[in-house]
């Protein structure tokens, strides 16, 4: 068995991601969305809410980055606001029907082909595939606790 060397696996999932991306949105004729809209809408599962600054924490982007993108989403359709009743100064965000489609339109198709493409490969391969994705889906759980807020006080170990 050979070492884990996290170059290599840097270098498949950036092109892995994008063949998928790719070909499940042909399959379904699907829009392009940009990263930072997917990134909302996957924090908005459906019958759930947020404030921007709950996204923007959430998320490790700024408040103002969010607030724009939510603009261009909700022209686009993908969101909805609406006023907080208890008080109306402030808005909840939530993923609209159409984006939830799109989004389970993408997730059917990314199985479809997933499932087709590893149908191809030797049974050591597809039982090495069932073996990583917890490891995998670990490693981005340790990858998102270690993003930086943008909007958080820098802590001491943050600082050179």
């Amino acid at each position: 068995m050979s070492a884990f060397d996290p170059a290599d696996l840097a270098a498949v999932i950036s092109p892995l991601r994008r063949t998928l991306l790719a070909a499940a949105r042909a399959a379904e004729d699907l829009p392009e969305i940009p990263d930072a809209q997917i990134e909302i809408i996957r924090a908005l599962p459906a019958g759930s809410v947020a404030t921007p600054g709950e996204l923007a924490a959430r998320l490790g982007m700024s408040r103002p980055t969010v607030s724009n993108l939510l603009r261009t989403m909700e022209h686009s359709g993908l969101i909805a606001r609406r006023q907080r009743d208890d008080d109306r100064r402030r808005v909840t965000v939530a993923a609209s029907a159409k984006a939830l489609d799109l989004f389970d339109r993408f997730d059917r198709a990314s199985a479809r082909l997933i499932a087709a493409a590893a149908a191809t490969l030797p049974d050591g391969d597809r039982d090495a595939l069932a073996a990583a994705v917890p490891a995998l889906d670990r490693l981005r759980a340790a990858l998102a606790g270690r993003r930086p807020n943008p909007s958080a006080s820098p802590t001491p170990e943050d600082t050179p």
